[in-house]
């Protein structure tokens, strides 16, 4: 698994799953810390590899006025105290390709967002970096088509690559997990299902996304039965003050009960393989 190449990773053993876990942005050095600290106590006590995830930049808002970050370096600077106070792995999402190299000296891993992944430019940057690179697959694209994205990394002189589904446009306010494509993109690298932003319903008419946290558990228990490699959560102690995507994360108090049942549910198709 390509884990094996990220340094920090804890617990690793054969048919678990990791966990990519945090806030969906940094707000602020304690909030980040705060979710870090149980985030690794958790993930100490279900023995799951956590890589922990904050964006320090969210470039992609439907409006001008919506929050984009306290500060590029700023950020980065907290994710890289996160790594080392609690000796962690981090990733972080890149927007343009002078992020790569900016980004690449504070994280472990470079998330390319679904909507940019067949920006080639932004790819090789990142897979030069020789950073492990997460491609969250497109709402408009077919499983299959990820192939391509995971082969402008390799060619590169890269073969740390991950792929991350996280639904497909379904109508304009709404996106669904098709399950058959796990199987297909782990034929290229490690598959990882994004959880909270597979619930998002983007489009809405006030220029805020919105989501259905609620749904959570179905989509992250149906993804550990179908195999996948890792699973994306964003979760956050105050998600309905959180700056950016609250409506679709995670409070941070029902991790616990949600990492149990799913340890248990990976138990069991393990038995069955």
């Amino acid at each position: 698994m390509i884990l094996n190449s990220i340094p920090k990773i804890k617990h690793l053993q054969s048919g678990q799953f990791f966990l990519m876990a945090g806030p969906c942005a940094i707000e602020g050095e304690e909030m980040a810390m705060r979710i870090a600290s149980r985030l690794v106590t958790l993930c100490n006590k279900f023995k799951i590899p956590l890589i922990f995830k904050g964006s320090f930049k969210k470039a992609n808002r439907s409006r001008i006025d919506s929050f984009t970050g306290i500060g590029d370096l700023e950020a980065l600077k907290i994710l890289a105290k996160v790594r080392d106070s609690y000796d962690v792995p981090i990733i972080t999402d890149i927007h343009e390709i002078s992020h790569a190299a900016m980004a690449a000296d504070y994280v472990d891993v470079l998330q390319i967002p679904s909507f940019l992944c067949r920006q080639t430019d932004l790819v090789v940057a990142a897979a030069k970096t020789g950073k492990v690179v997460n491609l969250k697959k497109g709402q408009f694209m077919a499983p299959e088509a990820m192939s391509f994205a995971v082969n402008k990394v390799k060619d590169s002189g890269n073969d740390r690559v991950i792929i991350t589904e996280r639904g497909t446009t379904f109508g304009y306010q709404d996106l669904q997990v098709d399950f058959r494509g796990i199987p297909i993109m782990q034929q290229y690298a490690s598959t990882v299902l994004d959880v909270t932003h597979s619930l998002q319903k983007p489009n809405q008419t006030s220029g805020v996304t919105s989501g259905v946290p609620a749904l959570v558990e179905t989509i992250a228990r149906a993804g550990i039965a179908v195999g996948v490699d890792g699973i994306f959560i964003e979760t956050h102690h105050d998600p309905s003050n959180a700056k950016s995507d609250g409506a679709n994360m995670l409070p941070l108090e029902r991790l616990e009960s949600l990492l149990e049942k799913l340890v248990a549910i990976r138990g069991v198709v393990n038995n069955f393989s």
